[in-house]
């Protein structure tokens, strides 16, 4: 099982950016939301709506969340590697696919691409309304793009080169265990009214599990930055200067490289939920924010996202010879 990653690593990594995420293929991340969103639901019924009673609640939701998200499918791709090598290396290389966002990151970007170059304001705002959180109904623009480029940027992270780190590390085991963090906190990891207390466990734990990746991503951005057509002096110029500009201690990581990169100014002031959060900008307007920057930054995306498939597929080597020498 432990040999054959490796494979399923490179292989799920090549399906993802020509296939993608098809819209009617069941996708596991809706499993594990609809998991959930019940044990939310039932937690909270069993445990008092006091402070300690929704945290006491959250640490349970942590806790089964990683062990289903991790265990079923251990156990799920233990029993097809015992039928068949064959079929544990489908199933293995089916998941790795489907973990990753290569693809639908930048479909879904470059969807809002298109609307802003045929002037379709409205239709940008919703395209982005797909892949943020943010409120964009009054986004400008300028406001649209810069929300797509953030996006873009932190999902190099969250969706590509973290999955493929923790499939490097262990396999589709860890790899879901990841996703399934990353779901909670964009579930429940919220600093408002409800999630606050609730989501506390959650949130940090997804700032644990995104430490290292997203300075790893930063890292081969801007090595990717040095490739051709962008600025990799400036983006580590901002990297150094700017990747703590964020709530988040990871979130920055990628924007500071992706603003630095292009000479543009990402994140500012933006509305959640109808509450305004006032946020510090990241990189310098020595530009005006244009839309042809959503596919300089996708550009940005497939060179990270390549030279992370590489470098992971030499750790998985790596960590192959060490077993066998043990």
């Amino acid at each position: 099982m432990v040999k054959w990653t490796v494979w399923a690593l490179i292989l799920g990594f090549i399906i993802d950016l020509l296939v993608g995420d098809p819209r009617w293929l069941y996708h596991p991340v809706r499993m594990i939301g609809n998991g959930i969103s019940f044990l939310e639901k039932g937690l909270r019924k069993i445990l008092p709506d006091t402070p300690g009673g929704e945290r006491t609640a959250g640490l349970f939701l942590v806790i089964l969340i990683c062990a289903f998200g991790g265990g079923i499918p251990f156990l799920v791709l233990y029993g097809a590697y015992q039928v068949h090598t064959g079929l544990g290396l489908a199933l293995e290389t089916f998941w790795c696919y489907q973990m990753l966002a290569a693809k639908s990151l930048k479909e879904e970007s470059m969807r809002v691409y298109r609307e802003l170059e045929e002037g379709n304001l409205k239709g940008a705002r919703y395209a982005v309304s797909m892949i943020v959180g943010r409120d964009t109904e009054n986004l400008t623009a300028e406001g649209v793009t810069k929300a797509a480029v953030e996006t873009v940027a932190e999902n190099t992270s969250d969706g590509v080169i973290a999955p493929l780190f923790y499939m490097a590390l262990g396999g589709v085991p860890l790899l879901f265990l990841y996703k399934s963090i990353n779901t909670m906190d964009s579930m429940v990891g919220y600093k408002n009214e409800k999630y606050l207390n609730f989501g506390r466990y959650a949130a940090k734990l997804d700032d644990v599990a995104n430490y290292l990746p997203a300075r790893i991503s930063a890292w081969l951005m801007i090595a990717a930055s040095y490739m051709g057509g962008f600025d990799g002096k400036h983006a580590v110029k901002i990297f150094f200067r700017d990747r703590y500009h964020h709530a988040s201690p990871n979130s920055a990581q990628t924007e500071a490289v992706m603003a630095g990169a292009l000479h543009i100014q990402l994140a500012g002031n933006a509305w959640y939920f109808g509450e305004l959060y006032e946020k510090p900008t990241i990189g310098d307007a020595d530009r005006p924010i244009e839309y042809e920057d959503i596919r300089r930054s996708n550009c940005l995306l497939y060179r990270s996202a390549a030279l992370g498939a590489f470098l992971f597929a030499a750790l998985r080597l790596g960590i192959m010879a060490v077993i066998a020498m043990c």
